[in-house]
């Protein structure tokens, strides 16, 4: 189906949706986030149908366009027609965030090898960095349960996560949760900055860490902030710098 044919097909709201997806996939590609085809970002389409788009399973995230993107129902089922596959056993995640949390507009999850590094630290994300104090202003962790695929581990990650942005899954991954898509993106840029520095910086000497109760201040002020840094702000320049470069 051509681009203008889906663009006929959905409102102007979820068209735009579709366009900050497709950036978004980009992006992730862009900041060297992705894992070839493996892993999802997926966004919640308005409305009480409870339908998402996702990635056409098989593409890489910087060949992905808004038309491409798969609408699916909270089951992974196909609500337009796609040419392209959708992986349901890897939107089980996903779904598990969405049901969970009704202020989940866009859910992202990568496997960063500093993202898995930190995840398989026994005392996780540490207080070394201010890009730690916002993380861990909000995060939780969810334990390793094998391939995240069983619809029977929804429960306990969504336990796990709570009210939690940042979700750090054990031996897995990272993975944000953004009001919008843009929060969810910049969430995710500031948990893998953390990742990145704790590697590096446990490769020097002894660290340094942030006091306690300076995290503590760090994570009522992001409360009294509805929960997270505004992605808004920043997306318009992320989107001027992939034009640039795509």
């Amino acid at each position: 189906m051509t681009p203008s044919a889906i663009q006929s097909q959905v409102s102007p709201e979820e068209w735009a949706i579709r366009c900050d997806l497709a950036a978004c996939y980009r992006l992730v590609a862009m900041y060297g986030w992705s894992d070839l085809v493996f892993t999802h970002i997926s966004a919640k389409l308005p409305g009480p149908d409870h339908h998402f788009l996702i990635n056409p399973y098989g593409l890489m995230f910087d060949e992905i366009t808004a038309s491409s993107l798969v609408k699916v129902d909270k089951e992974c089922n196909k609500v337009i027609d796609s040419p392209y596959p959708v992986n349901p056993a890897g939107f089980v995640i996903h779904s598990a965030v969405h049901e969970a949390r009704d202020d989940a507009g866009c859910v992202l999850h990568t496997h960063t090898r500093a993202g898995v590094a930190v995840s398989a630290q026994a005392a996780g994300v540490l207080p070394i960095s201010e890009q730690s104090t916002f993380v861990l202003g909000s995060l939780a962790y969810h334990g390793y349960q094998g391939v995240a695929f069983r619809p029977e581990e929804k429960p306990s990650l969504q336990a796990d996560l709570g009210s939690a942005n940042y979700l750090m899954l054990r031996n897995h991954g990272l993975l944000t949760v953004g009001k919008t898509i843009a929060d969810a993106f910049l969430h995710m840029y500031v948990f893998e900055s953390t990742c990145q520095i704790q590697i590096s910086a446990q490769a020097g000497g002894p660290l340094t860490q942030v006091e306690p109760s300076i995290v503590q201040g760090v994570a009522q002020a992001m409360k009294v902030q509805t929960g997270g840094i505004g992605g808004a702000f920043v997306w318009p320049s992320l989107i001027r710098k992939l034009e640039r470069s795509d």
